[in-house]
Formats: C-alpha cells, structure tokens, sequence
C-alpha cells in the first residue's frame, strides 16, 4: 500500500469548479472530484499555517495550549510511527516556514525530504543593493525585508519552470518515477500556493486575459491583513491574481493524475488532496485572516479523498470532518497501523466509504484569540469574556515564527514549570506568560477589533454570516459541547477561564 498527499496553503473552495464555481479555470479538480470523494463539511482545526502543520502529524489540536512553534519532544508523528512499521515517508516542499525557527524539526519527521527556495520573502537569492520598488498597493508596497526579498528571489523566475510549485511537484514526479514499483511509501507534496503573494507564470494568467489586458493599476498580487478599501478594480484585480494562482495549482494537480495514471496507482495508492485553510479576498469587507474571526471562506476547506480499498468515486461526504487532526489516524489505519491514545481526530475510512459520521461537533480556533465550535450547520465563535485571566503558553520548545523566545519572554517572572499533561508523556513543560494585548510575530494573543465577541450563525438561513443569531437555548447546548471537546484535549483551566466556561 502507498500513500501521496498533496498539500496546497490558503487554497479557497469557493474557487473549485467542485464546489460551485463556475469561472475559475480548474478542471484537473473537477477531474480529481470524479476519481475520489469529495468532502462539503470539512472545517480546520489549529490556525495558521505551522499550527496546522503539527495538528497534521499529531492527530490532536495544538491552538489550545500554544501558538506557533516546532513539534514538541513528547509529539507523536505519525510519520515516524509508520516509518517504525517499515513504510517509508518522504516530503518536497517549497513551504519555506518548515525551515525557520518555529517550523525547524517538522521535516525531519520523514525519512527524507526536499527543500525547493524562493516562496514569499524566503531568504534565498542573496543581492546587497536594494532592488526596484515597483509602483504597487498593498502589501508589494511596503518596504520591508519580507517584501525585499520576494522582489529579489522573482527575478530568478523567467520561466514557468523556474517556479517553486513547479519544482516542487518536479520533486514529486521524480519520486514517483523512481519508486512506483516500491511498496510500503507516503509521498507528501506540498506547496505553499496559493498563499500570498498571489504570483504566477504568465501561462497560468492566459485564462483571464481579458482582465489582464486591460488592468492599468498598481501591482497588488500581496494584499496585506487589513481590510479591503481598495477600489473595486483594485480589488478584483487581485482576486485575479488569485484566481491565476489557482489554475497554476491545477496545472500541477493534473501532473500528480497523469502520473497516477501513467504508473497504475489507483490500485494500491490513496491520495489526499487538502489545505490548513482558506483566505478572504474581499469577503466580509476583509483581506487575508487572522484579524478577523474564521469565517467560512477560511474555516471550510477543500478536500478530496481517493481511497483504493473502498474505491468511492464521484461522490459527496457530508459528515463533519478535520483533516488536520483527521489524517494521522487515517493514514496509520490505511498501513495498519493504530493511532496513540492521544491522539483526538478520527479515522475517516468509513466516512470516504458510506458518509459514516465520526463526530457532532468540531473545535477550531488560533491561539489566544477566539474559540469556535461548528456542527456543520451551525457557527459559534466564543471571546475572551475576562480579560484580567493571565494567558500562558505552554512549551519545550521556545520558538517563534522567525526566533527563538527573547529574554525578555522567558525572564524568571513570567516562567514556571507546569504540568505535566496528560499527553506530555510525563514531561513537565514551560509555562510562559503572554502580555495582555498586542501580537506576537503576528499572531495575535487575544480577540480584538473584529474578531472580538460571542457569534452564532445558522449557515443554513445565512451562509454568508451577516447576521448573527440569537438562540439562548442553542448557544447553552454549543457552549457545553465547547466545554466537553476542550476538556477532551486537556485544555488547561485558565483557557475556560477567559471564556466564561467554568461549571460546564
């Protein structure tokens, strides 16, 4: 049995032909959705990217006790667990975050892996002088060293082959061709499109040609996490760039169909097509994410499951399920292997095969910010309601994004040693308390500005959450299920704390 996972970043579904729309350009989704099943209710878990990342290999949500960082010394990666049964993992990425601080052991959770440079700002191509700011909105017209860079690495990308995605599924392929015959393997290919910025080949724009014939604005594929205020031919012109990126990632996809075509693996190979999340692009007034709450454009996701030991085709899944948190034990299933004890996702083999539900609710969220809770029809996001209850987090691994902690974050007054844990193997970890307010390399500690409050939508009666609803019945029964899943993860007290869930 064999395993390919392929990994998009911020990758919408109401872009997908699949799902509806009917104008972006990608009919190898269209195809993949007639070779697998097609998940409607598929939500996130730990947001955003490198929290995702760790809820993917543990099998269990990391938003509850901390933000951003590597995998801890008591994680169990289920890569590792299989390459412990004799299956061999192997990942190629242009996802430049699993190579700085707060992402620097996750690769090495596979037994190989591939490293392709030049996404968003990666530093890559080394230049002193300062390169040509462009005439740019948004984010392309900050000058700042993330924008410096990405403006240096682009000039290395002549060629549609000169991408980072296409050398990434480059990577893949060539795995592919030299291993198809070989048992026992996952394949990970993962990209970092179609996350900003939204910068493609000029053959992925020809679909949209007209639009970008005639747009005579400024630059703005990198819109920044802000609200849209833009003019309207701004903005749709970035939704544009967005929409190129998509059937660039399409392109790619058909590469990984062609290639299961071409070598057999519809037999003996599952695939998995998903992403950490979604992106606003002009929805909700809004840019991007993590400054406003996770609506649905961002919370539910694609997701595409190929499994050859049932062989469901061409059908739609409506249960409520997580990748994130859902894959490990899928996956560990699929080699016979079974998942640890604290692992809380679930094993999806019966829902690919008969929409078996798994789950009521879910549990969703970042660190620090608001806490929500979906039935699939139902929303119910859940603030700070005490903002005197101290936030820690918890860790062995005091990293951030693009640092280690600081002195200042780990001085004697603010650390103590906590736990342990239920799932820290009897490690006891660091407690580090958080300032009150403000961010921390961009992700924000607690709930402000639009993300502040209680909402509770019925996206049955408003899918586009416009108007929250008022339901003290249903919001108590919401409230206890919250309660219940947070404890089921070991949430620690002061998490309850500051959501007024205490008694529950």
């Amino acid at each position: 049995m064999k395993a390919i996972i392929v990994t998009f970043d911020s990758l919408n579904r109401h872009f997908l032909p699949p799902y509806g729309c009917d104008w972006v350009q990608a009919p190898n989704f269209t195809r993949l959705a007639q070779r697998s099943a097609r998940f409607d209710t598929s939500y996130v878990c730990s947001m955003p990217c490198i929290p995702a990342r760790r809820d993917f290999l543990t099998g269990r949500p990391n938003f509850l006790h901390r933000s951003w960082g590597p995998m801890e010394p008591f994680d169990d990666a289920f890569t590792e667990m299989l390459q412990a049964r004799g299956v061999y993992s192997h990942l190629v990425t242009d996802h430049q975050h699993y190579f700085e601080d707060g992402g620097a052991n996750y690769h090495t959770r596979y037994s190989s892996w591939e490293f392709i440079r030049g996404q968003e700002g990666d530093p890559w191509i080394g230049q002193v002088e300062d390169p040509l700011w462009p005439p740019s909105a948004g984010r392309n017209a900050k000058h700042d060293r993330l924008v410096r860079q990405d403006i240096v690495n682009r000039q290395a990308m002549r060629t549609a082959a000169d991408w980072p995605q296409t050398r990434t599924f480059d990577g893949g392929l060539d795995f592919l061709k030299r291993n198809h015959q070989a048992d026992r393997w996952l394949l990970q290919i993962e990209t970092f499109d179609p996350h900003e910025p939204f910068f493609s080949p000029p053959e992925a724009k020809a679909p949209y040609a007209e639009h970008f014939k005639n747009y005579r604005g400024p630059r703005f594929d990198w819109p920044a996490y802000a609200a849209a205020t833009e003019p309207g031919e701004v903005q749709e012109h970035c939704r544009m760039e967005y929409a190129a990126l998509v059937s660039y990632c399409d392109e790619q996809l058909g590469r990984v169909l062609d290639a299961m075509d071409e070598h057999k693996l519809w037999d003996d190979t599952m695939l998995i097509v998903w992403t950490d999340h979604g992106f606003l692009l002009g929805e909700h007034n809004c840019w991007a994410k993590m400054h406003v709450p996770w609506y649905e454009e961002l919370a539910r996701t694609p997701f595409f499951v190929w499994d050859p030991r049932c062989r469901a085709t061409g059908v739609s899944r409506q249960s409520l399920v997580q990748p994130a948190i859902d894959l490990a034990p899928t996956l560990l299933d699929f080699f016979g292997a079974a998942p640890t004890a604290d692992m809380t996702g679930c094993n999806l083999a019966r829902v690919v095969s008969h929409d078996e539900p798994v789950r009521e609710y879910s549990l969703f969220g970042t660190w620090g910010a608001q806490v929500n809770l979906t039935t699939g029809r139902y929303v119910y996001m859940r603030s700070t309601t005490n903002a005197s209850v101290p936030l820690y987090e918890y860790t062995l691994m005091p990293m951030r994004m693009r640092r280690m902690f600081s002195p200042a974050e780990l001085a004697t007054d603010r650390v103590r040693l906590a736990g342990p844990f239920p799932f820290t193997k009897g490690m006891p970890v660091l407690r580090v308390a958080q300032p009150q307010g403000g961010h921390i390399d961009g992700i924000a500690p607690r709930s402000v500005g639009p993300a502040s409050g209680h909402f509770l939508f019925d996206l049955m009666k408003d899918p586009g959450q416009q108007q929250p609803m008022a339901d003290v019945a249903l919001e108590g029964q919401v409230m206890q299920a919250m309660a219940t899943l947070m404890r089921q993860a070991h949430a620690p007290q002061e998490q309850f704390e500051r959501l007024g869930l205490t008694g529950l």
